[in-house]
């Protein structure tokens, strides 16, 4: 029931639970991406690295920038927008940076179980909660999610491994 109490919480505030969720389910779904399909490279714990440092600046800034823009041309005041926006930002900065620290502690091999899990885990948590806040049942929405984010992880894999051994 303290679930319930936190949405109480946010509903009717400025800052929304959705504001966050959306900014992290990037996240765990470009990091995942990037950890299965970048593996097999040749130094593989310096290129998801770096990797996933740019994707947690570069596109994170993109990404915002681009919900900023469609905020403001649904007509949001200019707080709500950067509300929003930063929420989003630093959302994705968090969850990008606990891909990094997986990769950077644990031997590679298990770096990848552990991040798939934690991955998968708090893509779990993000549709719990999307699916509480619209009174839905949140069996389907979570797995519907997660079978989206295994499809995304062995795409992943399969693009990597082609490519290693093809070029």
């Amino acid at each position: 029931m303290k679930i319930k109490k936190l949405l109480k919480f946010f509903r009717g505030k400025e800052i929304e639970i959705t504001n966050y969720i959306f900014g992290g389910t990037s996240a765990i779904v470009t990091s995942l991406a990037i950890i299965t399909g970048l593996n097999a490279s040749e130094n593989p714990r310096l290129a998801i690295i770096g990797s996933l440092l740019v994707i947690a600046l570069a596109d994170n800034i993109s990404d915002s920038l681009g919900i900023h823009i469609y905020q403001e041309s649904e007509g949001m005041t200019a707080r709500k927008v950067w509300l929003k926006t930063g929420t989003n930002f630093f959302t994705r900065l968090i969850v990008s940076f606990g891909f990094i620290a997986i990769i950077a502690v644990f031997p590679l091999a298990l770096a990848t179980y552990i991040a798939i899990a934690y991955g998968l885990a708090t893509l779990a948590i993000f549709s719990y909660f999307i699916a509480i806040s619209q009174n839905r049942k949140p069996v389907f929405p979570i797995l519907e999610h997660l079978c989206i984010a295994v499809v995304v992880i062995a795409l992943s894999k399969f693009v990597g491994d082609f490519i290693i051994t093809a070029f």
